[in-house]
Parts: C-alpha cells; structure tokens; sequence
C-alpha cells in the first residue's frame, strides 16, 4: 500500500482527534484507531463450536497456549499478541485490569481465572514471544450458533457490530460443512452498516478435514475436493477469498512434536505392514491392543488425543519411508494436515495487505463516528475522507474485486478471472497477479506485466466494451502500471550506486 495513503489515514485520525477531543468517548475510538495503525493486523478466528477455533491458533502459533477443552475460557473472546515474555491479563467488563498466573500443565498453558466467571470477563490478553505473532494479532472467539446464546451474541457482536466497526480486520473463518449459519454470518461480517464498503476479506476454512474421509491417509484428498466445490459456491465464493482443508488437530500436534510422541510412533512403525493396519483399523482396536510391545495404553490414548487416527496412521507411513527423525516428521506432518496451505494463503490475501485493510477499518471508523456523532466544523474531515477512499488503488482494487466475487462486471468470464488476479484477487505479490511462479526473474515479470497492461488498454479502449465495465478495466490497467512500477523501483535498487 502506497505509504501516502497510510499517512493520509493516520493524518484523518489526528484531525478527526482535534474536533472530537472534548468527547471522552469519540477521542478514545479515534486513540484506538491510531493505535491500531501502527500495531500488526487483528485476525480473527471464528466458526461454530467445536469448529477447531483453538486447535487451529495453537497450530499457527506453534505453540499449546489456546484451551482447547470445553471449560469456562472457550466462551471468552481471547487476544493473543506478540509480547518479550508470556503474560495472561484479564480484563473484567466492571473494575481494573489484572495478571492472571502462568500454568503449564503437560505442555499446555493453563488459564487460572480463580473465582472469575466468564461472563464477567470482557477479553483476555495473552503476550507471547512467537514469531508469528509479530506480524499478526490472533483473537480467539467463542462459537457462533451457541446453544448459549449470550455466548454466541458475544462473538457475533464483537465481530459484526450493527452500529460501529468491527474489532477485527479480517477473518479465518472455519467450518465443518457449510452451513447456513456459516453463510449468514460471512454476509453479517461483510456488509456490517458500519463496513458498506463490502470488502471481502474473510478466508474459510475446511476445518477438522481428515474426518471428511473417516480418517484414512486420503482423507486430505477427499477434503480438498469438497472445498474446491465449496469455493466455486456462488454464495460463498462473494463472501470469502478462498477455502482451504485443514486437519487441524494433526497441525497442532505436528508443530508441537514431543520426543515420546515420536518414540510411541516408531513403535508402531515398527511393525509389520498387515499387523499394523489391522491395529490401527479403528480408534477402538488401537486402544484395546497390545502390539507393538512396550506401547502402554496411557501412551496410545495420548497419540490418539493429540494426533488422530489420521496422523496416527499417516505417521507411521512417512516414518519407514524416510522421515525417521522427529524435526522431519513433524514438518511434513504439518505439510500435509493442510496448514502450509493456509499459512501461505494468509500471507498472501491478508499479510501482503495489511496496510491497506487497517487503513480501511480506520477510515471506516472515523465515517462511523462522522454519521452517528455529527458535529459543526467536520466538514474539513468528510472531504478528506471522500479523498481518501475514493483515490487510494488500494481500496479501488477490494472493491472491485467484491463487485467481481458479487454482481459481477459484463466482461467475458476470461477476462473477468484475469482481472481478478491482476487487482490482488489471489494474493498481492506481484508473480502471483501475474499467474507466474515465485522464482520468475524481474525480468520476465516485467515482459509479463507490459503484456496484461497493453491488452487491458485495449479492452478499455475498445468502443465494444461495455460502459459498465470501463471503470473496472481502469482499475485493472492501474494495478498493471502499479506492478511495472514495483518491479522497476525494486529493479533501480538492486543495481550499484
């Protein structure tokens, strides 16, 4: 994103500040706002219960700190942040802040809320000193469609707020089926009256994917048939950028490996092929078993309570067959639980943006406050932001690519899935609008870009084309002079003074 649009962004919060300064309420949104132009982008993590929500963060993280039980703190909306040492604060909806104790239990961080209650509990805070959360801020949320309803509302209000903006800037949303429930939220989230912009920024999730195939080594193949269905879903392809499978509870253990964990699954992989797939026919016949010696019942309980029946049984292949190591076995474990695919998509869709999504919950915001508390001496601040939205690429490109993935635009179905990858549609980096691989030279990414840009002008210049679709080819022929620009400005860099 452009940094005069960022600074633009910043710059309106300031001036917004200065007017609304002698109002306690509309000054702490607008601090809010300022801070969260300069902390790392606010994810949520949302779907019904028992939809996977804390087993997926803890498997981005890398880490055990989510519960994941059904105890009191899955029904509080949970904030995890980068911080130099581990810390839980609490904070209450009535009375001051305080720091919670630091409990691991078996590798897992335990929350100790002593004689606290969920529902008088506002947000938990954890710091944790995580390379992933340096460049992202998770947020846990109790499940949506909750059979407690105060419980759903509590997500459903702080992730789709009717009157105001949203506490997130974009969204994992997972789910076992889609459902309407699923569905109706998305839209919720899209198009709350705070949020008219309509800018899709949610990524689904096909969570908990190795029980799609009953937990058999396929079962990631059957789940990324499904959610390639689900993506081409006219209903939810508008409302979200992209469906992904991911056997979540293989991601977590994969990324938190133990060594018994690996010595119990040499053990196994140790046995002979038909004794083992007769062993590990079933959950039941695994725990009841007694081969391979030396495997405790307590030790097959804790591979199936931490892995599966899936990973178990995808453990014990990979094992034989080259991954003999535990450092190995667990990142190719987590390869194909479907994570990568997911990491890889974050980083595209909201990382490679993130600029351009905080700056739009900021404007969005500051447009809030200008409707609900409308005050002389603002019009200065509803220019400003007119200015903003409507000539920053940035937004040009989420638009477009809402009214694509929603009403369309009367071009050809070539062009109109060529413009969605030229405007960011598939990620923001330059080879990935181009359709090229990673590792294409600056070179033929230029050749490639001049190409679309060219062939665009075209389109827009031909008098067949329709006046409806003229705004979107500009938008289109902007992204393609954004990309040369890039590519040259990096090229200018790289060559010696």
């Amino acid at each position: 994103m452009s940094s005069s649009t960022v600074a633009g962004a910043a710059g309106l919060v300031q001036e917004a500040l200065k007017v609304y300064g002698d109002d306690p309420a509309s000054a702490a949104v607008l601090q809010g706002f300022a801070r969260r132009l300069a902390e790392p982008l606010r994810i949520a993590i949302a779907g019904m219960v028992k939809a996977g929500k804390s087993t997926l963060l803890n498997a981005i993280i890398g880490e055990e700190i989510a519960p994941t039980d059904t105890g009191e703190c899955t029904r509080i909306i949970t904030w995890y942040r980068h911080g130099r040492t581990p810390r839980i604060t609490l904070y209450p909806r009535r009375g001051l802040p305080r720091t919670l104790p630091l409990k691991r239990v078996d590798g897992r961080l335990v929350f100790v809320l002593g004689d606290v209650e969920a529902g008088d509990v506002d947000r938990l805070e954890v710091e944790w000193p995580s390379p992933a959360l340096r460049n992202m801020t998770l947020i846990d949320t109790p499940g949506i469609a909750s059979l407690s309803e105060d419980v759903s509302a509590r997500s459903t209000t702080f992730l789709a707020p009717a009157d105001t903006h949203s506490e997130a800037d974009a969204i994992i949303y997972l789910m076992r089926h889609m459902h309407a429930a699923d569905l109706r939220f998305l839209e919720s989230f899209r198009d709350t009256e705070a949020g008219r912009s309509g800018t899709v920024n949610a990524i689904a999730v096909l969570s908990r994917a190795d029980e799609v195939g009953g937990g058999r080594i396929d079962s990631l193949l059957s789940a990324g048939e499904i959610a390639e269905r689900y993506r081409r879903d006219h209903n939810l392809r508008k409302l979200a950028l992209g469906v992904v499978p991911v056997a979540g509870l293989l991601a977590q253990s994969a990324r938190t490996m133990r060594q018994q964990d690996f010595a119990a699954l040499q053990l196994l992989a140790g046995l002979e092929r038909a004794e083992r797939e007769k062993v590990l026919l079933s959950a039941d016949r695994f725990l009841r078993s007694t081969v391979p010696e030396g495997l405790s019942g307590e030790a097959r309980a804790t591979l199936l309570a931490r892995y599966g029946l899936f990973g178990v049984r995808l453990a014990v292949v990979l094992i034989p067959n080259g991954f003999n190591d535990p450092t190995p076995l667990a990142h190719e474990l987590a390869r194909r639980s479907g994570l990568d695919p997911l990491l890889d998509l974050l980083g595209r869709q909201f990382q490679a943006r993130a600029e351009a999504l905080k700056a739009r919950t900021a404007l969005v915001g500051v447009e809030s406050l200008l409707r609900t508390t409308p005050r002389p001496g603002t019009g200065h601040l509803a220019a400003a932001l007119e200015r903003l939205q409507a000539n920053a690429h940035e937004f040009r490109e989420l638009r477009l690519l809402a009214i694509l993935r929603t009403t369309g635009v009367p071009l050809s179905s070539e062009l109109a899935a060529e413009s969605e990858g030229l405007i960011g549609g598939r990620g923001a980096a330059a080879h990935v609008r181009l359709g090229l691989e990673a590792d294409t030279p600056p070179g033929e990414l230029a050749d490639e870009a001049r190409r679309y840009l060219l062939r665009w002008r075209a389109v827009a210049e031909n008098p067949l084309t329709d006046p409806l679709a003229l705004d979107a080819c500009r938008v289109v022929v902007r992204s393609c002079e954004g990309v040369l620009a890039d590519l040259f400005a990096r090229q200018r860099h790289r060559q010696p003074a």
